[in-house]
């Protein structure tokens, strides 16, 4: 492969990624589906209609994942949630920051996304200060203080650390094992909410089949290896939020940089913005909003920054890996979205201590 073909894959992958992302950002729109929302009605008012629609969309996204891995499209491995060193103290306290983080900013890293794509410009600063955090995570203050400390408890498998690798299953099995019971209790008494899930589910499978598949290349024109064009990290992925926030900024920041070049995270994150933009426009449903008392400003920004050191520190959010690296059933993924309900439970019933003090 040339340079002048490998920049028309380039270029190929992100048009597929736009375009996933402007249904998946439509989707989460017109179907208010919310992880934090999940957890929040499931704890305040006993509603687990957004809970059934979580679990569709992952018992979907984990029958996906496990149909390609039998097909030889993708390894879990070859992703970033499968390898054998099990950061389980990063995953459960980062999960944790970033399940305090969502209830206090509102949303999670999708939900910010699609508020902002409606009008919501508390959503904006929300994404900024997201971005900003996660960044100095991965390169700054916040990343010294995350090496440090829970990235030193580390536990060394002598395989893979999905299920499959672990238990010695065929993925298809594995994934049938635990698909089936998410899609049980998601379409126990379900309504037409059960589809928005089936969709989302699919989307998630449809960006793994686009970066494991469309996008990989056997041999870069530089460095004679293989490769998966326009990914962020050189390997099939699928939607993350928190980690892109922090490539945009760095997109924009150093715009004239021509290393710094847009990457299927990034673009699937304005995507997300757009199709909600779209979605509300047609509807009728947008509308301006901003902050109106300093002390949600406060709340905020908390949230933000806590979502941002919590996201990249648990290598994922509600989306990154309670959908897409639960989907490869990695064992750190169950941990991190464990942290993250959890964290989402203890941000509920500090925000019901504050409404109670006032």
């Amino acid at each position: 492969m040339d340079a002048s073909a490998l920049a028309g894959l380039h270029t190929q992958v992100l048009l597929g990624a736009l375009g996933l992302a402007l249904l998946l950002g439509a989707a989460l729109q017109r179907s208010h589906f919310c992880i934090m929302g999940a957890v929040s009605d499931a704890a305040l008012i006993g509603d687990w209609t957004r809970g059934r629609m979580w679990a569709v969309a992952g018992g979907v996204a984990v029958l996906g994942f496990g149909l390609l891995a039998h097909g030889g499209w993708v390894t879990a491995a070859q992703t970033l949630y499968g390898g054998a060193r099990l950061l389980w103290a990063s995953a459960l306290g980062g999960g944790l920051l970033f399940g305090i983080g969502m209830v206090l900013a509102s949303g999670c890293g999708a939900k910010t996304l699609v508020r902002l794509g409606s009008g919501n410009l508390k959503a904006l600063v929300v994404l900024l200060v997201m971005g900003l955090s996660a960044f100095m995570t991965m390169r700054g203050l916040t990343a010294v203080w995350r090496d440090r400390t829970l990235d030193r408890l580390v536990l060394n498998l002598p395989g893979g650390q999905d299920l499959p690798s672990l238990l010695g299953l065929p993925p298809l099995l594995a994934a049938g094992l635990v698909a089936l019971p998410l899609l049980g209790f998601g379409l126990w008494r379900a309504r037409s909410e059960a589809l928005w899930g089936v969709l989302i589910g699919l989307l998630v499978t449809a960006t793994w089949m686009l970066t494991a598949g469309w996008a990989y290349g056997a041999e870069h024109p530089e460095t004679l290896e293989a490769f998966y064009a326009a990914t962020t990290h050189n390997r099939p992925e699928s939607f993350s939020f928190v980690g892109p926030s922090a490539g945009l900024l760095d997109w924009l920041i150093h715009y004239s940089d021509l290393s710094k070049r847009l990457n299927v995270g990034v673009v699937g994150l304005l995507g997300v913005v757009a199709g909600s933009a779209a979605a509300a426009l047609w509807h009728g449903e947008f509308r301006w909003e901003g902050f109106r008392q300093t002390e949600d400003l406060v709340a905020h920004l908390a949230g933000a920054a806590l979502m941002g050191v919590g996201g990249v520190t648990a290598l994922g959010c509600t989306f990154g890996q309670g959908l897409s690296g639960l989907s490869t059933l990695s064992l750190g993924s169950l941990l991190a979205v464990t942290g993250i309900v959890a964290g989402g439970l203890l941000g509920v019933r500090l925000q019901l201590w504050r409404a109670g003090r006032d």
